[in-house]
């Protein structure tokens, strides 16, 4: 198969990115990501509001191909129906996104085939196919930013489950939060307690400041910094933060026993207090066949949902579908 381009779309919380992805055949030369516009989400103006954006983002990937473009593939936050792009979910972080016929409106506007994929799934397939998981037969990846998300993924393939929510790594229950709520409604869940905010809430409860130096919001790369300064309430909640993910990973390791374990987001860059705790409680949960399951970075960046949407819509990521 020749080179093909692609509008790469990735639509999260807080903001849209779109650009142009140039991909061939599987296992031929990797994706190039080009002319990539961010634009701020605007979530909370709703649902109408976040899909004008999005088509307008197209609209304008679109006029800077210098050639022929194939289609669009998406990456969303929500619930996904990959049959017909619709958002069958979204939390309130995104109010009104669930319900949104996705694939259908932006095809209709821009003339063009639309697929439409989870954000996750989109990371996960672009790693999987692509980055840190090209070689293995198959890959539990975790994401952990904002929010942590998972997808294990066999033969170049992402489980889907009965219910398209496969993989939802980041809403496993975890010892660490028992009693803390979290977003999805439930408690004990290893998002709160993992992902940034968790970290963040964990310094600020542990004598922290709330402040950063300049007097803006303390953020994980301030607290990480301070972790690696000796900061004994960084290092605490950085060290929380990552025995609950170690953990959650060796039991799931048990469960799906991967080829490897690729980890990455924004929270995966903490140092040697979160790192090691990570491994630390990995390892007392992995049983002994599981446990020298390689934990390997990602290799794609924030490229990663934009060459996994691109891949889907060439190659969808779900068997039989």
């Amino acid at each position: 198969m020749e080179q093909m381009t692609i509008a790469a779309v990735d639509i999260g919380g807080t903001k849209i990115a779109c650009g142009l992805v140039s991909i061939g055949e599987a296992g031929g030369s990797t994706p190039v990501v080009s002319a990539v516009e961010k634009m701020p989400t605007e979530a909370a103006q709703g649902g109408e509001h976040v899909l004008e954006r999005v088509i307008s983002a197209v609209q304008a990937a679109l006029e800077r191909a210098e050639g022929p473009v194939a289609g669009v593939g998406i990456s969303s936050a929500g619930v996904v129906d990959p049959r017909t792009g619709d958002i069958t979910f979204a939390n309130e972080l995104m109010p009104g996104w669930g319900g949104t016929k996705l694939a259908a409106a932006v095809s209709e506007a821009c003339g063009l085939p639309c697929r439409v994929l989870n954000d996750v799934h989109a990371h996960a397939l672009g790693e999987a196919r692509w980055g840190g998981g090209r070689k293995a037969s198959s890959c539990l990846v975790v994401a952990v930013g904002t929010g942590i998300g998972g997808a294990f993924v066999e033969d170049g393939y992402i489980m889907l489950g009965a219910h398209d929510e496969a993989g939802h790594i980041g809403h496993v229950c975890c010892p660490a939060a028992v009693g803390v709520p979290c977003s999805c409604g439930a408690t004990a869940h290893l998002e709160p307690v993992g992902a940034g905010p968790g970290i963040i809430r964990e310094y600020v409860r542990l004598g922290g400041d709330e402040l950063c130096e300049d007097g803006s919001p303390m953020h994980g790369a301030e607290i990480d910094r301070r972790a690696a300064a000796g900061d004994e309430a960084a290092i605490g909640a950085e060290e929380r933060a990552g025995r609950a993910l170690g953990e959650v990973m060796g039991s799931m390791c048990n469960m799906l026993d991967p080829a490897c374990v690729i980890l990455s987001g924004s929270v995966a860059q903490c140092g040697p207090a979160w790192s090691d705790a990570v491994r630390a409680a990995f390892a007392e949960q992995a049983m002994p066949p599981v446990a020298a399951t390689p934990v390997v970075g990602g290799e794609l960046g924030g490229d990663a949902p934009l060459v996994g949407a691109a891949e889907n819509f060439l190659r969808p990521a779900y068997r039989n579908l």
